[in-house]
């Protein structure tokens, strides 16, 4: 007879609720026997989104050009070109471009009926790879019922036609074609991607990162690690000053104080006006904002030009308070309102003086430069207050914290928006923290814990205080594992013409790179297979117009931010890269950019992408991942309750008939 500790009846006993047969148990182990054998789902990885939604929107919505891919292979030799190109973009736009074709089109039932055919068919076949259960739940429930008779009956030939023929008939006939249409073409973006990975930073420089979350917060499957573009808005979420005002300066930068205002609802009326007041009367050339649009009038630059200046100085006043809160940051080479001759106009850093672009700087007490004046420390308190009743903004930052991390380890690869800090020699790098000396794997663990922290301890709590100047710390510090460089040069790059200044140094684990034994070596720290296993990261972006290919250390490692931001694609001559991950291997895809949401339904222009299979394996199945691991898992506990069944361990529940 088998033996079972206490511990493991009590577990078995509470399983058998749910199995509570024999029969039950025999059936669950079948069935999920049967998942394990089934083709991989397709994971879909982007970096680098920047904030601009529609190219997003657009990749997501074609999957990398899968969804293209598909309708191609099955209708290659029935449908034209121009044909297929609107199917595609009926299934990316369902609602914009319906409306579009029966204004277009004379007999619009017959449409109807040859384009539910065809959805139905390409449905079938992005299915094709998931259980009948799987697809069911992922159908919009008022339509569950027929949407998966069409998809599964088994009619004979004849039959079947009859069948399909009167569902599509009463669907056209009571009028619910379109919803129809709209349902199958959701289905088929939904199955064509089983799960997404975004590397990191969605915030800053494009005009709708809250539009991205809102979208990433419906999405059926998705995993996010912390950029450090996301950090800083986590940050400025969680109170921190410091956070708070360089979310600002970068939001008026890059002319995009809309986000705040209209997409989160935060109120900045009050640095406005104080901006106004205190360097109204100054003809800044430095602060200039990026990306004005011809509806921008003059004074909207004014504005942008005048918050974006005022927002600086109260950024480097916050920060040289928190450097001087920790010097364990070993930060001080950034404090500089301290080494700036006011009266001649020059800055000493390093032991060397340059002379300033400008010299205007009416809040600064040269005797106590870090100490906000009382306008600007009530402008902070007032900003502090509407950032962090911001419910939007709350929401969307919970949503980052629940669904991402520093890294993730998912189907043998290492997801990391930066780098795992290392020095010149290829070593991990010992980081102090909070007197803790950590490195590799144990560092960014610690790193998260903190983080976290900072958001999620009560208000006023030392851990609270602490997480909060780490966020800051994350943001652009010496050995952040998001950062990833030595120093920010946000003082230089403004008020100095010198650009040799404006460099910042990456870290060492870049100049390793393509050095195989070294990725392997990362990948080991995380228990990851080196045989099997990647680097999947962003932060960088890779400069194809000069040659420059995402793939490393002989395709152990992919850095696949290609420049989906608009602001870098002068540097990397491409509009990003993305990363596929099927049962067939991995697929790396560069973008070209994406013109117009507007141009794509009406023209229908699918974006360009240049395909490049970087690993092909044999075919591999759901077993052989992360989820077929705990489905073997589940099987394990499976028999072991039938064991308990049959040896009178545990007694079947009777069923009542």
């Amino acid at each position: 007879m088998n033996e079972y500790s206490k511990e493991e009846l009590k577990y078995l006993n509470i399983l058998s609720e749910k199995f509570p047969t024999i029969q039950s148990v025999c059936t669950e182990i079948i069935n999920l026997e049967a998942i394990l054998n089934l083709p991989k789902g397709t994971e879909h990885f982007l970096s680098d989104l920047h904030g601009e939604y529609e190219s997003f929107l657009h990749i997501l919505k074609n999957a990398s050009g899968v969804i293209k891919t598909k309708i191609d292979d099955i209708f290659k030799n029935t449908m034209t070109q121009d044909e297929r190109r609107k199917l595609a973009t009926l299934i990316y736009y369902p609602k914009e471009k319906l409306e579009i074709i029966k204004k277009e089109t004379t007999n619009i039932s017959e449409y109807y009926r040859i384009t539910l055919y065809r959805l139905i068919k390409i449905c079938k076949e992005v299915g094709s790879k998931y259980s009948r259960s799987k697809v069911r739940k992922a159908i919009p429930k008022e339509y569950q019922y027929i949407i998966d008779e069409l998809l599964h009956a088994n009619q004979n030939s004849y039959d079947k036609d009859v069948y399909y023929d009167k569902i599509i008939d009463s669907i056209i006939t009571l009028g619910r074609a379109d919803a129809f249409i709209i349902a199958i073409s959701n289905l088929i973006q939904q199955l064509a991607v089983d799960h997404l990975h975004i590397i990191g930073d969605i915030y800053d420089r494009g005009p709708g990162p809250h539009i991205i979350i809102d979208e990433l917060m419906k999405y059926h499957s998705i995993d996010i690690e912390w950029g450090n573009h996301d950090i800083i808005w986590m940050g400025a979420a969680a109170g921190s000053k410091a956070c708070i005002f360089n979310v600002i300066r970068i939001c008026a930068r890059y002319n995009n104080l809309d986000i705040l205002e209209e997409g989160y609802g935060i109120n900045i009326r009050t640095i406005t006006e104080f901006s106004m007041e205190e360097y109204g009367n100054y003809d800044s050339q430095i602060f200039k904002p990026k990306n004005i649009g011809e509806k921008d009038s003059n004074f909207d630059q004014i504005i942008m030009a005048k918050t974006q200046q005022a927002a600086a100085i109260i950024q480097f006043k916050l920060e040289g308070q928190i450097i001087k809160r920790h010097p364990e940051y070993y930060m001080e080479d950034r404090l500089l309102l301290d080494k700036i001759n006011y009266k001649k106009g020059k800055v000493t850093i390093e032991g060397k003086e340059y002379n300033l672009l400008e010299n205007y700087f009416p809040t600064v007490d040269p005797n106590d430069p870090y100490k906000l004046s009382e306008k600007e420390a009530e402008v902070v308190r007032k900003l502090v207050k509407s950032f962090k009743n911001s419910e939007k903004l709350q929401r969307h930052i919970q949503f980052l914290y629940s669904k991402g991390n520093v890294y993730k380890i998912y189907n043998d690869n290492l997801l990391i928006h930066g780098c795992v800090p290392m020095s010149m020699f290829g070593e991990f790098v010992s980081v102090n923290v909070n007197g803790r000396e950590l490195k590799g794997r144990d560092y960014l663990d610690y790193v998260e814990k903190i983080a976290r922290e900072g958001y999620f301890e009560p208000e006023g709590s030392e851990k609270k205080e602490n997480g909060k100047d780490f966020l800051w710390y994350l943001w652009c510090g010496k050995n952040s594992p998001i950062f990833c460089k030595d120093k920010m040069k946000t003082f230089e790059r403004y008020y100095l013409a010198e650009k040799e200044t404006w460099i910042e140094n990456k870290n060492p684990f870049y100049n390793f790179e393509n050095d195989e034994h070294i990725t392997e070596k990362v990948l080991k720290e995380f228990e990851i297979n080196p045989e099997k296993g990647h680097i999947i990261c962003g932060h960088i972006p890779v400069k194809f117009k000069t040659g420059e290919s995402p793939i490393k250390a002989n395709g152990k490692l992919f850095i696949i931010d290609g420049g989906l931001s608009k602001a870098y694609q002068k540097t990397t001559g491409i509009a990003g890269y993305t990363l596929r991950y099927s049962s067939y291997g991995l697929t790396l895809v560069a973008h070209e950019p994406f013109t117009s949401r507007e141009n794509a339904i009406i023209n229908e222009t699918d974006l360009h992408s240049e395909k490049q299979i970087v690993e092909k394996v044999e075919r591999k199945r759901i077993k052989d991942t992360d989820k077929g691991k705990e489905l073997m898992a589940q099987i394990t506990d499976l028999e072991r309750l039938l064991e308990a069944y049959k040896s009178g361990a545990i007694s079947e529940i009777q069923i009542k008939k």
